[in-house]
């Protein structure tokens, strides 16, 4: 019999399969491919009011609905493509989401004018590089942070929709701007490397 070395995770992954290979392999480790910034930034705006683990189970279904978040096709979408969208059961059927992720691919091309690339802008907003927090239990990870609130304040300014300063908390946690996994975790230290 071959002794089975247990992961301490955090918590939040309720030790479902797939939440936790997305803990294990993408959350928190620091992101810079404008990609996967759109990615993230539609599946954070989707997530809003829902959980997680609803966001993670549709995320095929995201990535076809949405030309595998290729922000230029998608800033093209029609009215008539979004339309059709809404009868699509692999995605969250929102209207006002579904039309924002299209407004979204607008204004992350500017912000890709004016920076160069949306990752040159994002990062501005944690001084280049991730905040690593000491978090002891999951009661101690806010929901918002003053970083947060700025990169909200800014992203609506430049017109994005559901960029709340609670959707970009979960953002950066999600794009590796600030480490969350608590530190008893097994990836702590990985992704704060």
């Amino acid at each position: 019999m071959v002794n089975e070395i247990v992961k301490t995770r955090c918590g939040w992954t309720g030790n479902d399969t797939l939440m936790n290979a997305y803990h294990d392999e993408e959350w928190g480790v620091p992101v810079h491919n404008d990609k996967k910034h759109f990615e993230f930034l539609v599946l954070d705006a989707f997530q809003a009011g829902l959980s997680w683990r609803t966001i993670l189970y549709r995320r095929e279904g995201f990535r076809k609905a949405f030309a595998d978040f290729e922000v230029n096709k998608v800033a093209k979408f029609t009215d008539k493509r979004l339309e059709k969208l809404m009868l699509n059961e692999k995605i969250i059927r929102n209207r006002l989401k579904i039309f924002g992720t299209v407004k979204n691919a607008k204004a992350f091309i500017e912000i890709q004018k004016e920076f160069g690339s949306f990752d040159k802008y994002i990062w501005q907003f944690v001084g280049k590089k991730p905040i690593l927090q000491k978090r002891k239990t999951m009661r101690d990870i806010p929901a918002t942070s003053k970083e947060s609130d700025a990169m909200s304040k800014d992203l609506k300014k430049r017109g994005f929709t559901f960029v709340g300063s609670t959707i970009c908390y979960a953002y950066m946690q999600a794009a590796g701007m600030v480490n969350d996994h608590l530190v008893d975790c097994f990836r702590f230290n990985k992704v704060g490397k």
